[in-house]
């Protein structure tokens, strides 16, 4: 895999490039058949980066080359009560399909990575489809599956 050739900046939601390349982003990411394999609803258009605004626990970041922006993670800062420390959870990491192969996705782990540790987190946790190919990449970047029979966690999520 061919290095990064781009900067990763955190995401700063009150700069308009930054807000459209958030919503551009998350769009090409839903549009995926790893995401809703549709594209955003409009409400989420309209109030996605006015609502992140009122998340204190909200660390976004940006992947840029060449001026344009080609790679999201969407984290959250949460807490661990196992290790009395926060953690943070990438809830998002999409890449540009144009993009995909030049190592973005690495580097925003690793930016992730440097995040947690500025904010002092025990961990960095995420979930992945069983399907998705970029579970190579989290196992490669040093997340592990856990041991099945202890670890084994299934995402339950209830509409309200």
């Amino acid at each position: 895999m061919p290095a990064f050739s781009g900067e990763i900046i955190r995401i700063d939601l009150n700069d308009s490039q930054h807000a459209e390349a958030l919503i551009d982003l998350l769009d090409q990411y839903s549009r995926d058949p790893m995401g809703s394999d549709a594209p955003l609803p409009t409400d989420v258009y309209e109030n996605l980066v006015p609502r992140l605004k009122q998340v204190d626990q909200f660390r976004g970041l940006l992947a840029q080359i060449d001026g344009q922006f080609v790679g999201l993670a969407n984290c959250f800062l949460g807490f661990s009560t196992f290790k009395a420390q926060p953690l943070i959870n990438i809830h998002d990491l999409a890449v540009s399909p144009a993009a995909r192969g030049q190592g973005v996705g690495s580097a925003l782990l690793q930016a992730v990575d440097q995040l947690a540790q500025e904010e002092a987190c025990a961990y960095v946790t995420l979930e992945v489809r069983a399907d998705n190919r970029a579970r190579q990449l989290y196992l490669r970047h040093g997340f592990v599956e856990g041991d099945p029979a202890t670890d084994a966690m299934s995402f339950f999520k209830k509409p309200v």
